[in-house]
């Protein structure tokens, strides 16, 4: 331990959960977790630099200044959480197909009629970048104040090259700004726009061709993704724009077997993409195949809920094909419009029956994982960014149990308090 001084000491932690290492964990892993009571957190700049009992942590910055404490009073603290799965930057929103969905009428085939992501192009390509910067801010201080320090945000509801590059510059912008990190995927083959119907072909090649190598020059996107699903992209079509997109130095992931079984989980594990998306009818070949390639599965389980849906078979890719699992809010206008991560850990315990404490990794570290950031945030030990999550609640087990409320009391990001008391600092 150096003499530079400490810049802010966490003391009275009740209990710190938290996972350890910079690599996805996988099967009977996701329960390992380390748990430490009566801890403390040291915090020099952006990074820890200790963790542990309190007594330990006093006892190495003994001879250290510190220029801030902060005593957490018995509370529960867990690494930032991390939402690896958005649709953040949209325009409008789609209660009117409410009653659509309740008559019974399903998410393709409202889509077909020209809604779905559809309404959702419209909005988007209709409002400036400043309206889209107000709505995506208001869902992002929400994400926050639910403890989430690091988002991922797809484009895809603009489909043409400009309304894309709006899309991601808005993430950007809002990346510069905001307390929460936000990493921007290009999504722009995530529905046949209208315009393009009668030629789904000639769409692709506008994908590759022209949108693909626009969001590369101007350095906007890290990850590329794909809608792999009936009526949408086939597996043929979103090889070649995710093979297009690895040439251009972006990595793969994919919408995969949401709805149909097209053979999307074995398309992520061809093309060696980090992660496979939605799963919901994901074959065992395919989870197989994933497992094998080291991609991650990305489960939506607020999805599911909305749609009515099935839920993805999180027990078996545990149990049975030792995938590494993260959780996500799919957070959009249509089929799953929630920023609460709180929410879907609850839905992860109860419809996915995953542990406590898997479902923690699978919002730290396996989330982290997904996005490639995994060598810098998603747990809580020296060397790591401080990004941590204090929440009212006696242990980990309280989060889920206690549903439909939001437990945060305090947000630490980059090493400095940005929540406190459920309100932004």
């Amino acid at each position: 331990m150096t003499t530079h001084p400490i810049d802010l000491l966490l003391t009275g932690i009740g209990t710190l959960v938290t996972p350890l290492g910079i690599r996805p964990l996988r099967g009977t892993d996701m329960q390992q977790v380390q748990t430490i009571h009566r801890a403390a957190v040291a915090i020099r700049g952006k990074t820890i630099v200790a963790v542990g009992t309190e007594h330990d942590v006093l006892r190495q910055i003994e001879k250290v200044p510190v220029l801030q404490t902060v005593d957490l009073e018995g509370r529960l603290v867990t690494p930032g959480l991390v939402d690896p799965h958005t649709h953040l930057v949209h325009g409008g929103s789609r209660e009117n197909e409410l009653s659509l969905k309740r008559a019974g009428v399903s998410y393709l085939e409202i889509l077909a009629q020209g809604g779905g992501i559809l309404s959702t192009v419209r909005a988007t390509r209709a409002a400036s970048p400043a309206q889209l910067l107000t709505q995506a801010t208001r869902s992002l201080n929400e994400m926050l104040l639910q403890g989430v320090t690091t988002v991922e945000a797809k484009s895809g509801y603009g489909l043409t090259v400009e309304d894309e590059l709006k899309q991601l510059e808005v993430a950007r912008k809002l990346h510069e700004f905001h307390p929460v990190d936000v990493v921007s995927t290009f999504l722009g083959a995530h529905a046949i726009p209208e315009e393009y119907k009668a030629n789904p072909e000639g769409y692709v090649q506008l994908v590759i061709e022209q949108m693909l190598p626009a969001v590369a020059e101007r350095e906007l996107a890290e990850f590329c993704d794909v809608f792999c699903e009936e009526g949408v992209f086939t597996a043929d079509q979103s090889r070649r724009i995710l093979q297009a997109a690895q040439f251009l130095g972006m990595t793969p992931k994919l919408h995969a077997d949401e709805i149909e079984s097209l053979g999307g989980a074995e398309l992520a594990a061809e093309v060696g993409a980090i992660s496979a998306e939605h799963l919901l009818a994901a074959s065992d070949a395919g989870l197989a195949a994933m497992a094998a390639a080291g991609t991650i599965a990305v489960l939506l389980p607020g999805t599911s809920f909305n749609l009515g849906a099935a839920p993805a078979r999180a027990r078996d890719m545990i149990d049975r094909f030792h995938l590494p699992v993260a959780l996500a809010t799919d957070y959009n206008p249509g089929s799953s419009p929630t920023e609460s991560i709180q929410l879907i850990i609850a839905l992860a315990s109860l419809k996915l029956r995953m542990t406590p404490e898997e479902i923690l990794t699978a919002v730290t570290l396996n989330a982290a994982s997904a996005i490639g950031r995994a060598q810098e945030i998603g747990s809580v030990e020296p060397g790591k960014r401080a990004d941590l999550a204090v929440f009212d609640a006696p242990n980990l087990a309280y989060l889920p149990y206690h549903f439909g409320i939001n437990h945060t009391f305090a947000v630490v990001k980059n090493g400095r308090v940005v929540v406190w008391e459920r309100r932004r600092v």
